[in-house]
């Protein structure tokens, strides 16, 4: 869907919703919130409990109607409706976001946590809620993080052990220009492409291979197609919860806060469910046949030294990699 056919779509919902019409008090007001993963997916349940909480709190005058599996268009297209207000709220990658805002840059980079739990600590205290607020100037208001699990490679061809493994392979990344970064200094060639096109680019040849998490793997069928999964885990970059400022702003305080309370709820609930849906994706595609291997991940920690160079370039951003770094976790 393109962005102005989008824009057509929901300028003409939005024009029969309340929240456009001025303040939120009696009315009622329908939130609609954006995400390309599918339905059953951790972030989408997330944002539908976090609604059922807002809901409940405002008496039914505030509801989150979520729109799941890119219904609403690709992540580069929902950020820029975000931003416009046409849409309420999305759930996005930072990954999409680096190249606006500099300090989401910087969760991104590769192996820059060492674990999930050193990733949840960094994220939920003090340089979490900063990165959060740095996208204000930006037109969207951060409301909290929910896990994207390691992302790690897999291709059609063969198993990834070292980073001479990759020499070659064409591979899907997000639209960021680290991740492009990030696949080139392992000598593979970086074919950005919007993720729900990546299984027929996969099947028919067009990419040799893709990076994502293991529910991504498997609830994309990816798996199916491209069996070999190599363990990098080169990203735990999270997924950020963000609303329009535009919508915002609309709302009366009471109301602000009660959305933000539900968002800061909805992310131990997703975790939850994150946590039991990675075990079973990756239970689900060795039982399908996945090939699975670890690698010599020190060789691919080594092999960042350009991309740290490149997008922790500032004094800024290098004093944020050490500050995240020296989080215990």
């Amino acid at each position: 869907m393109t962005t102005r056919r989008l824009f057509l779509k929901l300028s003409g919902a939005a024009l029969a919703t309340p929240a456009l019409l001025g303040k939120a008090s009696a009315q009622a007001v329908t939130l609609r919130s954006a995400d390309t993963h599918p339905d059953g997916y951790p972030t989408v349940e997330a944002v539908k409990f976090m609604g059922r909480l807002v809901e409940e709190r405002t008496q039914g005058r505030i509801r989150i109607q979520v729109f799941h599996s890119s219904q609403l268009g690709q992540e580069a297209d929902t950020i820029t409706q975000t931003r416009l207000g046409v849409l309420d709220m999305n759930r996005i990658n930072l990954g999409p976001l680096n190249n606006l805002v500099a300090q989401t840059a910087v969760p991104a980079l590769p192996f820059i946590f060492r674990s999930v739990s050193h990733m949840r600590a960094v994220m939920d205290g003090d340089i979490g809620r900063s990165i959060l607020t740095s996208l204000e100037p930006h037109d969207l208001i951060g409301l909290g993080y929910y896990d994207s699990g390691a992302r790690s490679f897999y291709n059609g061809r063969r198993p990834i052990n070292r980073p001479a493994d990759m020499a070659g392979l064409k591979i899907r990344v997000q639209q960021s220009d680290l991740f492009v970064s990030l696949v080139q200094a392992l000598g593979a060639n970086p074919t950005p492409m919007p993720f729900g096109e990546v299984f027929s680019a996969l099947q028919t040849g067009v990419i040799d291979g893709a990076e994502n998490n293991w529910p991504s793997y498997e609830s994309t069928r990816h798996f199916e197609v491209s069996r070999f999964y190599s363990m990098t885990e080169h990203s735990m970059s999270p997924e950020v919860l963000v609303m329009s400022k535009r919508a915002w702003d609309r709302l009366a305080a009471p109301d602000r806060e009660i959305i933000r309370a539900a968002a800061r709820e909805s992310v131990p609930h997703m975790r939850g469910l994150w946590d039991a849906r990675e075990r079973t994706a990756r239970q689900t595609v060795e039982s399908r046949g996945a090939a699975v291997n670890t690698v010599e991940k020190q060789a691919f920690i080594d092999a960042m030294r350009p991309v740290y160079a490149r997008f922790a370039a500032t004094p800024e951003l290098q004093a944020l990699v050490t500050r995240i770094q020296a989080v215990a976790g």
